[in-house]
């Protein structure tokens, strides 16, 4: 189901995905330039007319619910469950990307007993407006106080007396905290509206600022790149997160709850849940310290020479580093006890075949190393879809295509996807089994060991993806 361009609605340029503070205003000022001004008044008409084969969808851009390094291309947990929807009920989402949160529900409001097929899709709590329905929940979230590690921890409402804290505008948490201020006079509250929840994080990480109100599973996501940041006080009781639509509109709320029920039973929404969420909270925050350090004084060396593996293979030279983060921590002249050698820890066997003459220069380990993973995701049948194949790719380059296979006829043996990276997690460390490797050709492996470095990988692909953009790197320099 093709989706049209999404239109990123309001003056807040947080909403330009994958660029830093400055290059988001110099893109919110053309867009700006573009786009009429955007009365969200309940009043004013409503520029988004859609066909009878569309759905209007409602976001706002975040870690949890919709996001894109380029322009053009979207995805995320919300976002990907929107896709199914839509698929399952035969209509195109048209997206609107709103600035804040707080705008969905003014714009679901608009326009009562429409003809118009519209809800908010935006990792959002129930609504008590009764002109709003909620459906279905399929996620529990809190709202938590962040801080950096040095800072004395926050255990009770009462220390945040003469305190500041910030929280982004318009959203849950902002709400949560003007109730918190009617019991804290004394607290001071800073709505900010200049980026996303993980820029206001990384604020904290900068001891820019001292405190934020943030939702749990953003902090989540947030420690793989500010890992001294961390969690305090949890502020309120855990909310559900629902979708949001029209309270009158019977017909798209049974289609809703049936879809929830539907993707609930068959697995989907866990597969999902683990596509966006399920690599997270892996590494301790030291791991993680230790991978940004090195990211800015070891790989600034090697940069060019993934950037040249990524022309030759097509494969983003952030998830070849990350690949050989795992391997090495980037590091040429690495040896382990089992042989394998270099920046992309090639065994003899594979160096052979990729040409390598010195597995210790990493120029040819790179350049071999990138092929042969992408030979290998090459390899896998065309039924294994991204980004499952990616992963299974990642884990393929630790245990081998013969022992992936393996563990793809045990999958299939337990009636098990073998196309689905979610299911080959838990199917890989039968692997190292005797009533399963003693039936496969290939044998005994240590199918949990490449678990864990697949994980790792995702987490390490994360992380270069935030830190390793072109405007980041040219601040740098």
């Amino acid at each position: 189901m093709t989706t049209s361009v999404p239109l990123r609605e309001g003056r807040d340029c947080s909403m330009i995905a994958g660029a830093g503070k400055k290059l988001r205003r110099l893109l919110c000022l053309l867009a700006v330039s573009l786009l009429p001004a955007c009365d969200t008044g309940p009043t004013s008409p409503d520029p988004s007319a859609i066909g009878d084969d569309e759905f209007l969808v409602f976001m706002r851009e975040g870690p949890t619910v919709y996001g894109a390094e380029e322009i053009s291309t979207a995805n995320g947990f919300e976002h990907d469950l929107v896709q199914l929807f839509a698929e399952e009920i035969g209509k195109k989402p048209v997206i609107r990307v709103l600035a804040r949160g707080d705008d969905i529900a003014i714009r679901l409001r608009r326009q009562a007993h429409s003809e118009e097929k519209r809800l908010g899709a935006a990792w959002l709590a129930p609504s008590s407006d009764p002109a709003l329905a909620s459906g279905p929940s399929y996620a529990q979230s809190a709202n938590i106080l962040a801080q950096h590690e040095i800072s004395l921890p926050i255990t009770d409402e009462a220390q945040l007396l003469g305190k500041t804290v910030y929280v982004v505008s318009g959203s849950r948490q902002a709400q949560g905290l003007r109730e918190m201020r009617k019991r804290i006079p004394g607290m001071r509250v800073v709505e900010w509206d200049q980026g996303l929840e993980l820029d206001l994080l990384e604020n904290i990480a900068e001891q820019k600022i001292e405190l934020a109100l943030v939702d749990s599973a953003v902090l989540d996501i947030a420690t793989n790149f500010f890992p001294n940041v961390q969690g305090s006080l949890s502020v309120g009781e855990e909310t559900p997160i629902v979708w949001l639509l029209p309270s009158d509109d019977a017909e798209l709320r049974a289609q809703v709850e049936a879809f929830f029920a539907r993707i609930a039973e068959d697995g989907t929404l866990a597969r999902l849940k683990d596509r966006y969420f399920g690599h997270v909270r892996r590494l301790r925050p030291v791991d993680v310290s230790e991978m940004i350090r090195r990211m800015r004084t070891v790989l600034p060396q090697y940069r060019e020479l993934f950037r040249e593996a990524q022309a030759k293979t097509g494969i983003d030279w952030r998830l070849l580093a990350a690949l050989a983060y795992q391997e090495s921590h980037w590091d040429p002249l690495a040896t382990s006890y089992t042989g394998v050698r270099g920046m992309m820890m090639l065994t003899g066997d594979t160096a052979d075949h990729m040409g390598v003459t010195n597995r210790l220069d990493p120029n040819q380990s790179i350049r071999a190393g990138s092929q042969y993973f992408a030979n290998l995701r090459q390899s896998l049948p065309d039924t294994v879809l991204e980004p499952d194949r990616t992963w299974m790719a990642v884990a393929a380059y630790n245990l081998g295509m013969g022992h992936m296979n393996g563990g793809r006829a045990i999958a299939k043996s337990l009636n098990r996807d073998p196309d689905s990276w979610y299911e080959m997690k838990s199917t890989l460390p039968l692997l190292a089994r005797p009533q399963y490797y003693e039936r496969l050709k290939a044998g005994r492996a240590r199918g949990g060991e490449a678990v864990v470095m697949t994980e790792n990988v995702r987490v390490f692909y994360d992380i270069l993806r935030r830190y390793q953009t072109e405007e980041r790197e040219t601040l740098l320099k």
